[in-house]
């Protein structure tokens, strides 16, 4: 069975997640008018709804600000995610995408000390290697000899 070829590909902020957050946020906003219109005072509850909207809209937008940036390696044999604060590049232990709409992938990464990163990879950001990241991310990859430990978990059930 063959690889996956080799693969550089840029992982960071994501339009569709933009989208999804804004269209969330716009959501408690039509809330917050519909209420504000049909309430018959704009009593303390009202104003705490306001409060609640515009700390979610800011929380929202602070967080995809943030969102992690990087390169996500596939060598042909294991992951690697390198990024400002990983710069040398720390080897992932599982990868694992849990959403797909052809365009956009949104992938879990799981390093050795069981910390997850979710990371939004779209076809926009470096076009020519697209077929490749998801060639890689789908390729059956070779399972890590499982421990004691879960071996006599797996074999108790």
């Amino acid at each position: 069975m063959h690889s996956a070829p080799p693969v550089a590909y840029p992982l960071g902020r994501s339009s569709l997640q933009a989208g999804l957050l804004l269209g969330v946020w716009f959501a408690g906003v039509a809330a917050f008018v519909l209420c504000a219109l049909f309430a018959p005072a704009l009593g303390w509850r009202l104003w705490l709804m306001l409060l609640a909207v515009l700390a979610a809209g800011c929380l929202a937008a602070w967080g995809w600000k943030n969102s992690p940036l990087g390169v996500l390696h596939w060598d042909a044999q294991c992951w690697h995610w390198e990024s400002l604060a990983y710069q040398s590049g720390t080897p992932v232990r599982r990868l694992s995408v849990l959403l797909d709409f052809q365009r956009v992938l949104l992938l879990r990464l799981e390093n050795q000390d069981h910390a997850r990163l979710w990371l939004w990879a779209e076809r926009p950001a470096l076009p020519e290697r697209w077929l490749d990241l998801r060639r890689a991310v789908y390729a059956h990859h070779r399972l890590s000899p499982l421990s004691a430990d879960s071996r006599a978990h797996w074999l108790s059930a």
